[in-house]
């Protein structure tokens, strides 16, 4: 595994909180991809989705501060056990994939047992975060390990590998809104909905980097299984985000001339992606990373829209 000052992986720079850690912690952070913070924040963001669309449902202004403060740490230390856990799954793939195989554990840096035990001790601090919910978004978040644990096999027996990613990465929607709320009603499983057709089209875009090596050593995909269609299936994912996030807020009694204006504005961004996509050598990274912001946007148009 390359240390700082190596030359990083393809998808990676070394921040400073990272290159300035201690060298025995450098290996640990970078399997909890603390040097590369996007994946938390498409983690966090549908949770926070779901807790403004819950305070809708609740009559509220705004999102209790305390729920997405909660939801942030949450979403650090379970993206970072899931990543560890990952990587033990995925050691020996990875070691034939450029773009994964400096990682610990494919580089032989840190041993599966060493990763487990980081995915193992972040995972209960998660636990212990989930508890401070009431007793329905407990249960509700503990349901959601099975897709978790499954999703790093899925590339290995489905071309739809992006859709299983979807239902792990979007359950947050469920819990925010549960935790505002007590319960689940159609808009939440609308907005879940959104979420996951917004995965599928930012890791469509992810995954199109690693096509070529994918293809050697088996590993299914969304891009794989489209190929030079995927600019359109990505497009159809994007529209389709759109037409259940407008359909959630609505499901709330939103305003709809408000509504579907901030919707259409989040969907013509989404169109150009897709245009994006189909000019010769597209950045997928740099396409896939503008989703923090989209995220972003769509949860400040839900508390924007409950606030009028």
């Amino acid at each position: 595994m390359p240390t700082p000052g190596s030359p990083a992986p393809p998808d990676s720079e070394y921040p400073w909180w990272v290159k300035n850690a201690p060298a025995w912690a450098q290996p640990y952070m970078l399997l909890a991809r603390l040097d590369r913070p996007i994946g938390t924040w498409l983690l966090l963001l549908p949770c926070w989705w779901g807790a403004a669309l819950g305070a809708m449902a609740e009559g509220e202004a705004l999102p209790s501060l305390w729920h997405l403060t909660l939801f942030a740490i949450g979403a650090l230390v379970m993206r970072s056990a899931g990543c560890a856990f990952n990587d033990i799954v995925d050691k020996d793939l990875d070691a034939h994939v450029a773009r994964p195989r400096s990682r610990p554990v494919a580089s032989g840096q840190l041993s599966r047992s060493q990763a487990l035990a980081l995915s193992v001790g972040l995972s209960l601090i998660g636990l212990v975060i989930l508890l401070q919910f009431n007793t329905f978004t407990l249960w509700l978040g503990i349901a959601s390990v099975g897709l978790v644990a499954a999703y790093p096999f899925m590339k290995r027996i489905t071309f739809w590998p992006q859709a299983w990613l979807g239902l792990a990465f979007n359950y947050g929607a469920l819990v925010g809104y549960s935790a505002a709320t007590g319960e689940l009603a159609v808009p939440a499983l609308l907005l879940y909905g959104a979420g996951i057709a917004w995965t599928l089209g930012y890791d469509t875009i992810y995954a199109c980097q690693d096509v070529e090596d994918d293809a050697l050593v088996g590993v299914k995909s969304t891009a794989r299984l489209f190929g030079a269609q995927a600019p359109l299936w990505v497009g159809r994912f994007f529209a389709l985000q759109s037409l259940l996030l407008l359909a959630a807020v609505l499901g709330e009694g939103a305003p709809v001339l408000v509504s579907a204006i901030s919707v259409s504005c989040i969907a013509l961004y989404l169109a150009t992606q897709s245009a994006a996509l189909r000019q010769p050598n597209p950045d997928y990274l740099a396409l896939f990373r503008q989703h923090r912001g989209v995220g972003a946007i769509v949860f400040a148009i839900i508390c924007i829209i409950n606030f009028l």
